[in-house]
């Protein structure tokens, strides 16, 4: 028997929900104003939050609130605030990156479905088991994935009770999602905030080869592949696009269910995805899911391609044309801007009001009639009315607070006002005056009503979250690590008494057994986990994981960190988990036996100074560092300098080691780096150096992080490695002329991340 596959649509404003329902979307995902990543969006309010899910859910749709970012310690009382709100609406999931936040949901408020961002980045099955240990309930894969790579990711899914969905239509990312930081270095827009400013859809001057936009991908459609993504498993296909207009959401809802439906009943799909391209498209591209990725994914023109396609499927691609087109899809546009109008202009988000008649008299049960528009019912006190005078024996005078009057007993029930119901009419004239109740039985009277009102969910009281405590500070000189990545660093080790973190790839060679050997033979060298490990190469730093079973190691994944709390190996979270909240520092000690954590580069010294380190957790900084802006799978190198394969093969992961560089119109250097083993990567032009945390926090860090790997930048050193690790230790041992020498040497840095934060 097949399983049916949940159709998943953005809701970046109010019509575009509306439009969504009527074009036949199951499920939504919308944003309130705060706490969501596409800020850009008009988003809902959360006034009109229970007036959406009432429409939703009449019309068998289910409604997910996006609260995927990071959250900064001054957030977490209104982020807790929110939840308790949530907790007594019908939101159907509410969709989390920052771990402190999962953490928090899962420990607090379990009835919440949770769903993991994209923003996680989840790519590997260490990473499913990770998030089933918190509790989530369904994963968003990377979009870089293929569809066996898919295929697998669901089968432990649903052994580990975490379902799927995956994207299918929209925009692609040059970067994997949540470890993209050149909006934020550049622009000081975080897209782990929602505020990312898409600079890879800039222009840039003209490279070698020719091109304009040498990091703007084509579009994601998976339109013709249904049939694979089901047979994979998936649970949820994703629509990507809530900046775009209602039009654009209707057209590509209808069009996918239109999809779905030729399938269930003809078991094929169409192959005419024409309707797609008459709406916003960078054209498309199916290439990550084929396993494909090829230099046929970019376009060097960022901007609306429907008029192009139109043209070259029709007259041929002529300049005079284009206009034609253009003028042909403005007014197929505006046809389907009227019509889908007139259908979303029948919905409502009102919600249902509620008449409430209060009868009472002394020694009688209090009785609370509500009338609906479906229904009506009535709750009874379980104890009689009193006089204000006294109680029933005499003796003592009844509290202020327990008389029964208009005023108090709404006070009491505006509760409902928070549901999909609202209060129309409160009639208090059949309560005789002067009439007392103690106020826990109109609590019980309230959530009796709330119980009905919500389809007999119980009412949920606000929940304190505990404020966690700050442990002692650290009496100890605070440590210094040293990264590096070549085999000629290892000199290091015996040169220095730093800790030697060295850097495994992205994807292991053939023949680990070299690599094995290095840490065999050199016991100091801790390994440094990579953020990415797909497929075979997750099973493979599994593997070394268990055949060297270090003493400890850091980890900028997940996965292997899942991994080596089960085999119970050490294990500190590297800066690329984006750790920025002290809940999340708890979450990896107390669910994951963490043992210490890199806080996230991206937060000011403010948002620092408010974390608290759990006892017996060791916090780290990296103080210098070239400042990583994104990673991708594909190849920066194509629509630069150019390549001679036309496809990324497992053999230009492992054997490819090049650099080069593109420049921006304000003519700052950008540098990409494709080493052996790693993913392509590019890098601010600037260095990140910040001494001045060394001394703004004294006794909260156990450790500090240089990264001397040799990666190409503008930021010159004017010494060699051990001098520099002797200045820098210079520094954490106090000597006050090592931090003007370390000035002077390294130029040019920056430290503006730390300075503005998120």
């Amino acid at each position: 028997m097949r399983n049916e596959i949940e159709l998943l649509a953005p809701g970046g404003d109010l019509d575009s929900i509306k439009a969504a329902i009527v074009a036949g979307a199951d499920a939504i995902y919308c944003g309130l104003g705060r706490f969501n990543a596409r800020t850009r969006a008009v988003n809902i309010s959360l006034e009109d939050l229970n007036g959406i899910l009432k429409l939703a859910h009449s019309n068998s749709c289910q409604i997910f609130l996006t609260l995927n970012i990071i959250i900064v310690e001054s957030e977490i009382p209104a982020f807790v605030n929110l939840l308790n709100k949530l907790v007594n609406s019908s939101i159907d999931g509410i969709i989390l990156q920052d771990l402190g936040m999962i953490y928090l949901v899962s420990k607090y408020f379990p009835d919440l479905k949770v769903h993991g961002s994209t923003q996680l980045t989840t790519h590997n099955e260490g990473q499913i088991h990770f998030l089933s240990e918190l509790n989530v309930s369904r994963a968003n894969l990377c979009r870089e994935l293929s569809i066996d790579e898919i295929k697998n990711l669901a089968h432990v899914g649903h052994h580990n009770n975490v379902l799927t969905e995956v994207f299918v239509h929209g925009s692609n990312c040059i970067s994997f999602s949540g470890l993209c930081y050149i909006s934020s270095v550049l622009k000081g827009n975080s897209g782990n905030r929602g505020r990312c400013s898409q600079p890879c859809r800039d222009e840039y001057l003209q490279t070698p080869r020719g091109k304009h936009y040498p990091l703007n991908l084509k579009d994601n459609s998976a339109f013709q592949n249904l049939q694979e993504i089901m047979e994979a498993g998936v649970d949820s296909i994703k629509i990507e696009g809530r900046i775009k207009k209602f039009h654009y959401v209707y057209t590509v809802v209808d069009s996918w269910k239109k999809q779905i439906e030729k399938f269930y009943k003809n078991n094929e799909v169409s192959l005419d995805d024409s309707a797609l391209h008459k709406v916003f498209n960078r054209d498309f591209t199916n290439a990550f899911l084929m396993g494909d990725i090829n230099k046929q994914m970019f376009i060097d023109n960022p901007r609306d391609n429907s008029a192009i396609h139109l043209t070259q499927n029709s007259s041929g691609c002529l300049d005079k044309n284009i206009n034609i087109a253009k003028k042909t899809l403005y007014d197929e546009k505006t046809t389907i801007i009227t019509d889908v109008e007139k259908k979303i202009n029948q919905l409502t988000i009102a919600k249902d009001p509620v008449v409430i008649r209060v009868f009472g008299k002394f020694a009688t049960l209090l009785e609370v009639a509500v009338q609906t528009p479906d229904s009506t019912f009535v709750v009874a006190s379980k104890t009689e009315l009193v006089h204000g005078g006294s109680n029933t024996s005499g003796k003592k005078k009844k509290k202020v607070s327990d008389r029964l009057d208009y005023q108090s007993i709404f006070s009491r029930l505006k509760a409902i006002n928070d549901t999909e119901f609202y209060i129309d009419d409160l009639d208090v004239d059949q309560l005789q005056d002067d009439l007392f109740l103690p106020f826990k039985e109109i609590t019980a009277i309230k959530r009796r009503i709330l119980f009905i009102l919500n389809g007999s969910r119980e009412f949920v009281d606000p929940i304190v979250v505990p404020v966690l405590k700050p442990s002692r500070e650290i009496t100890s000189k605070p440590t210094l690590s040293v990264l590096i990545s070549s085999v000629a660093d290892l000199y290091l080790c015996d040169q220095t008494s730093a800790d030697i973190y060295f850097q495994l790839p992205n994807c292991f060679p053939r023949d680990s057994s070299t690599l094995e050997n290095l840490f065999s033979d050199n016991k100091r060298v801790i390994p440094w986990f990579p953020a990415v490990l797909i497929g075979d190469a997750f099973k493979d730093a599994v593997r070394f994981l268990e055949r060297v079973r270090p003493k400890t190691i850091v980890t900028n994944n997940s996965g292997i960190a899942f991994e080596a709390y089960k085999l119970g190996v050490s294990w500190v979270a590297g800066p690329f988990l984006n750790i920025v909240n002290s809940f999340s520092l708890q979450c990896l000690k107390e669910r994951f036996g963490c043992s210490g954590a890199y806080i996230s580069n991206e937060i000011n010294r403010l948002q620092i100074k408010s974390l608290k380190r759990p006892e017996g957790f060791k916090l780290y900084y990296s103080i210098y560092h070239p400042l990583l802006l994104m990673s991708s799978r594909q190849c920066l190198l194509h629509q630069v300098d150019g390549c001679d394969k036309d496809s990324v093969s497992k053999g230009c992961i492992e054997t490819c080691h090049r650099s080069t560089s593109i420049t921006n119109l304000q003519e700052k250097v950008l540098y990409i780096e494709k080493s052996k083993g790693d993913y392509h990567s590019l890098y601010n032009n600037e260095n990140f150096l910040n001494l001045d945390i060394i001394k703004d926090f004294p006794g909260k860090f156990s450790g500090f992080l240089v990264d001397l790997r040799k990666i190409t930048t503008e930021t010159h050193v004017g010494t060699g490695d051990l001098n520099l690790i002797t200045l820098f230790q210079n520094i954490l041992d106090g000597d006050p002329e090592a931090e003007g020498e370390l000035l002077r040497l390294i130029q040019p840095t920056t430290k503006k991340q730390y300075l503005k934060g998120l």
